[in-house]
């Protein structure tokens, strides 16, 4: 084995110097093959090395005796093994690769019949987003605004909006004051790839809405003001950059913890309405989705935090834990 793998390993101090005396021939010609003929950089090498060395002393502990004896349940008792020790989903995936080359290659080479790697999924990375508020947050963070100024109106309308339509904030930035109808409840919105769609407008943004345009904007207004329905101190169209700051600052002032992000407020608009019943399809509409599986994300994450929530404080789920 080589002395920079070597080092790396005795750094690391949990991992073995050397493979099972029963998996080492067939593992360093495999190495030597990966970096003469495959031409694998060398950090490449050293990181294979260690995984494999790490694989097959689990084998051994499960009572494999060589390469030969290597079946699938066998890789995922190891996996699984790695899993409850809190890897990366990516060093997995780095992991199972090296695995995988190695059994191609002993395939190849004519020391197993099959490839024992050959039904093995591939680690699957759970898909977070961002902090989604509860009714009850939400509720505090929208009330937040001071209504008696001008820009205590406008904030309020302006998240109101965002979490009513489940707009981008982008698309708030830009959305001029021609694209509402607070009587209709409707707004026209261009999201990506200038896609227009319409959302409805809900009767609270609607009345946020009439109070900014009537107490709040025309205060706002200064020479050279365009069209954009939300204006800044200068009379610019409000940037991205300002909403950020401002659902940060109201986020504090409702005394929200979590990590909350303008995008956070779309993400509430679409898990509020699909936990309240809403069809998938409809959200998806409204969100401007192109595929509905960006849309079922939603679900799926609730539904693991509803069985998160189940096995951390469920009795009898407790007691088989």
């Amino acid at each position: 084995m080589g002395a920079k793998s070597e080092v790396k390993r005795r750094e690391r101090g949990s991992r073995p110097l050397e493979p099972p005396a029963s998996f080492e021939s067939e593992l360093s010609a495999f190495l030597a093959w990966a970096q003469l003929e495959k031409g694998l950089a060398g950090n490449t090498i050293v990181s294979y090395e260690a995984d494999l060395i790490q694989c097959t002393t689990n084998l051994s502990g499960q009572g494999v005796e060589n390469w030969r004896g290597v079946r699938l349940e066998h890789l995922s008792n190891w996996l699984s093994s790695l899993t409850e020790d809190a890897y990366a989903v990516a060093s997995l995936s780095r992991k199972l690769s090296a695995v995988r080359m190695l059994a191609k290659y002993l395939v190849g080479e004519g020391v197993l019949k099959e490839d024992f790697t050959e039904l093995m999924a591939n680690p699957k990375k759970r898909r977070y987003l961002p902090d989604c508020l509860t009714i009850e947050e939400t509720e505090r963070f929208l009330s937040a605004p001071d209504l008696n100024t001008p820009l205590g109106k406008r904030d309020r309308a302006l998240f109101e909006l965002m979490y009513g339509s489940g707009l981008r904030v982008s698309e708030i930035c830009v959305i001029p004051m021609t694209a509402i109808d607070p009587e209709e409840g409707f707004a026209r919105v261009f999201g990506k790839g200038s896609k227009e769609r319409v959302v409805p407008v809900g009767r609270h943004a609607c009345e946020a809405i009439r109070n900014y345009l009537h107490g709040g904007r025309p205060q706002l207004v200064k020479d050279g003001t365009g069209g954009e329905l939300f204006l800044s101190m200068r009379g610019k169209g409000i940037s991205r950059k300002m909403v950020w700051v401002l659902v940060k600052d109201y986020a504090r002032k409702a005394g929200i913890e979590k990590n909350l992000s303008p995008h956070g407020l779309r993400h509430s608009f679409a898990t509020h309405l699909l936990m309240g019943g809403a069809d998938v399809r409809a959200v998806q509409e409204m969100l401007g989705h192109a595929d509905v599986g960006t849309t079922q994300i939603y679900t799926q994450v609730e539904a693991e935090r509803l069985l998160d929530e189940h096995t951390n404080f469920h009795p009898l789920a407790q007691s088989e834990a």
